[in-house]
C-alpha cells in the first residue's frame, strides 16, 4: 500500500535508492550451475576510456591506437629500453637536514658509526623519483641503541624527540628484527642492524646475526633493492655488483640463487613480480623458472601467512601494472597458490582459470584507463579489478562447516588472502548485480521498456508496478525502465558503474549467455563497450533527473 502512494512508477532513480530497506523487492540471488571449460582467445586492441564524473550527461571521448590485436598483457610489457639513472642522489632540504643531524649525533657522542640508507628509496632517487621510505641500517649497534644515542644529543641540545617507538622481534607475525622508529622533521624513520640471516629448512623464520654491508646486501630479495646511500660518505654503494645494471637494464634479479632466496622466503617470489609489474621491468629467467618449480609454489603456500599474500596482492591491484603482475602469476602457475581454492568448490573451476581471469581483468583495466581517473576513485578502481579478475567464479560456490553454499570469492578475499569482510561483500555484490545490469542494458541503450516483463529477478517489482499504473492515465514510456533500475541502483549503490563495466565484460563471450558451452571465446570489443557504456550512463542520469 505504501508503495500505491508513492507512486513508483513516476519517482526518479535518486528517490528509489533511497527507499527504506523494508521496500527493497529485489529476489535473492540464485547460483547458477556453471559447468565448463573455458579456453581463452582474448586479443584487446588498445583502447582508452574516458567518462565524466557525476554529471548529467558524460563528457569524453573513446578511441582506439591500434586495429591491431595484441596479446594479453602486452600493453604493460613492451620491451625495455635502457633507462636513464641519476648519477649522483639529490637530496631534497628535509633530507638533508635529516642526515645533517643524524651526522651530528654521530660527532657529539664520538661514534665510529656508518649510516647508511637501505632499499626503495636509494632506487627511486635513482630513478628521479621522490620517497619518503627512509629506512637506515646501522653497522655497529642496534637501532634502540642509535635512538638513545639520538636523545642524548638531542637533550644536549634543550630539545626532545617528536616521537619514537620500538618495535620488538616478533618472528611469528614475520618481524624478524628490533626496529627503532624516530620522527625527525615530522617524518618517520626507521632504524636497524645490518644483518646477514640464515635459514632452516623447515623454517620461514631466519637466524639473525650482526653483518656487513655486504652480508645485507646480498640478503635482500632483489638487487635493485640491495643499493644502499652512505650518509657519512654521500655515496651510492652497490655491494652485489650489479644492482646499478640491472636498474638500468630494467632487469629484476635475486642477489644469490633465485631458487635457494625463494626457498629462504617464498614471499620474495610475490615481491619479484609486483616490483617487475611497477616498474615494467623484465624478469630473470633463473628466477622465472626458480618461482614457477613445485618446490617453491609449496613453500609459498605452507611457510607465509595468508595475510603477507594478501598484502602483496593488493599492492599488485592498486599498483599501475596489475595486467602484467597477474600475467606473472599465472605464467608462473602462481595463481592457484595465491587464490587457493576449497576442495568442495562446485563447479570445479576451468584448468585455465588463471589466463581467463588474466583477460577479464585487462579488459576492465583497459576500460578504467581514462584521462581523467577521477571518474573512478581508488577503491572502486581496486575492486572493479578485483570483480573482473574474479568473474570466472562469479557462480562457483563451496560448503561452509554448516553445509551452507557459499560463494567461492568469500572464500578467496576472506581465507585466501585475508581481506576485508567488506571487499569481499562488495565483489560478490557487483558479481549478483552484474547479471542484472546486463538484463536491463537493451532497454536503457534505446531509452524504453525492451522486453521487461520477462526477467525472472524482478517479478516481484512489476507486479507491483502494474498494479500501481493500472488505473494511472498518464505512464511515463520510461516507467518501467526507471522503477527497475532505480532498484538496481538501490543495491550496488556507489559502485553501479563498476557493476555498468563488469556487465559488459561478460558480452564477451562469443555464444552469450549459455553457461554450459564447452568451449568459450572471449571477444572484448572495447569500442563497443565504450559505446554502451557512455549510453547506458547517460541514460541513467537522465532518468534520474526526471
Amino acid at each position: 500500500m505504501i508503495l500505491k502512494t508513492m507512486r513508483l512508477s513516476s519517482l526518479p532513480i535518486n528517490t528509489l535508492i533511497n527507499l527504506p530497506k523494508s521496500l527493497f523487492l529485489i529476489s535473492p540471488f540464485r547460483f547458477r550451475n556453471l559447468n565448463r571449460s573455458l579456453t581463452v582467445a582474448s586479443r584487446i586492441s588498445s583502447t582508452l576510456l574516458r567518462v565524466s564524473g557525476v554529471s548529467s550527461r558524460p563528457c569524453g571521448y573513446w578511441f582506439s591506437t591500434n586495429a591491431a590485436m595484441t596479446n594479453v598483457g602486452e600493453e604493460d610489457k613492451q620491451s625495455i629500453p635502457s633507462i636513464e639513472l641519476k648519477e649522483n642522489i639529490e637530496l631534497t632540504d628535509k633530507e638533508r637536514k635529516i642526515f645533517d643531524r643524524l651526522l651530528s649525533t654521530l660527532r657529539y657522542c664520538n661514534l665510529d658509526t656508518q649510516l647508511r640508507v637501505a632499499g626503495g628509496w636509494v632506487r627511486d632517487k635513482l630513478l628521479g623519483k621522490e620517497s619518503d621510505d627512509i629506512d637506515i641500517a646501522i653497522d655497529n649497534m642496534s637501532g634502540s641503541e642509535f635512538l638513545d644515542k639520538f636523545k642524548e644529543y638531542l637533550s644536549s641540545r634543550d630539545e626532545e624527540v617528536q616521537g619514537d617507538t620500538v618495535i620488538e622481534r616478533n618472528p611469528d607475525q614475520s618481524k624478524h628484527l628490533e626496529t627503532a622508529k624516530l620522527r625527525i622533521y615530522d617524518q618517520w624513520i626507521d632504524f636497524v642492524n645490518l644483518r646477514s640471516e640464515e635459514y632452516t629448512e623447515n623454517s620461514r623464520i631466519p637466524t639473525m646475526k650482526f653483518g656487513t654491508a655486504k652480508d645485507d646486501a646480498f640478503r635482500r630479495d632483489l638487487t635493485i633493492n640491495s643499493l644502499f646511500y652512505n650518509i657519512n660518505s654521500g655515496a651510492v654503494e652497490d655491494l652485489t655488483e650489479r644492482g646499478i645494471d640491472d636498474l638500468k637494464s630494467g632487469k629484476i634479479v635475486t642477489p644469490l640463487p633465485a631458487k635457494a632466496t625463494f626457498l629462504d622466503d617464498p614471499l620474495r617470489v610475490l615481491r619479484a613480480v609486483r616490483f617487475g609489474a611497477r616498474f615494467g621491468f623484465t624478469l630473470d629467467e633463473e628466477l622465472k623458472e626458480a618461482a614457477s618449480s613445485e618446490e617453491v609454489r609449496v613453500a609459498l603456500g605452507e611457510k607465509i601467512s595468508r595475510e603477507r599474500i594478501g598484502n602483496e596482492i593488493d599492492l599488485m591491484i592498486s599498483g599501475n601494472g596489475p595486467v602484467s603482475a597477474v600475467t606473472y602469476l599465472s605464467d608462473l602457475k602462481l595463481f592457484s597458490v595465491v587464490f587457493a581454492l576449497p576442495s568442495s568448490a562446485e563447479p570445479s573451476p576451468p584448468e585455465n582459470c588463471g589466463s581467463l581471469s588474466q583477460s577479464y581483468l585487462e579488459a576492465m583495466w583497459s576500460l578504467l584507463k581514462t584521462p581523467r581517473p577521477g571518474k573512478f576513485s581508488g577503491e572502486q578502481r581496486r575492486l572493479a579489478l578485483y570483480a573482473a579478475m574474479f568473474l570466472p567464479f562469479r557462480k562457483t560456490v563451496y560448503k561452509d562447516t554448516k553445509g551452507k553454499s557459499i560463494p567461492v570469492v568469500n572464500h578467496i578475499f576472506k581465507f585466501s588472502m585475508k581481506r576485508k569482510t567488506s571487499d569481499a561483500e562488495t565483489v560478490m555484490n557487483i558479481h549478483q548485480t552484474t547479471e542484472r545490469f546486463r538484463s536491463l542494458i537493451p532497454s536503457l541503450e534505446v531509452k524504453k521498456d525492451v522486453e521487461l516483463d520477462e526477467l525472472t529477478w524482478a517479478a516481484d517489482i512489476l507486479e507491483h508496478w502494474k498494479s500501481i499504473t493500472l488505473n494511472d492515465p498518464v505512464i511515463p514510456a520510461t516507467s518501467k525502465i526507471r522503477v527497475l533500475t532505480g532498484f538496481l541502483l538501490r543495491d550496488i549503490k556507489d559502485f553501479w558503474r563498476v557493476s555498468l563495466l563488469t556487465s559488459l565484460l561478460l558480452s564477451a563471450t562469443v555464444d552469450g549467455s549459455n553457461d554450459h558451452q564447452d568451449i568459450g571465446q572471449l571477444d572484448f570489443q572495447l569500442e563497443r563497450m565504450r559505446e554502451t557504456y557512455l549510453t547506458v550512463e547517460a541514460t541513467i542520469h537522465e532518468l534520474g533527473k526526471r
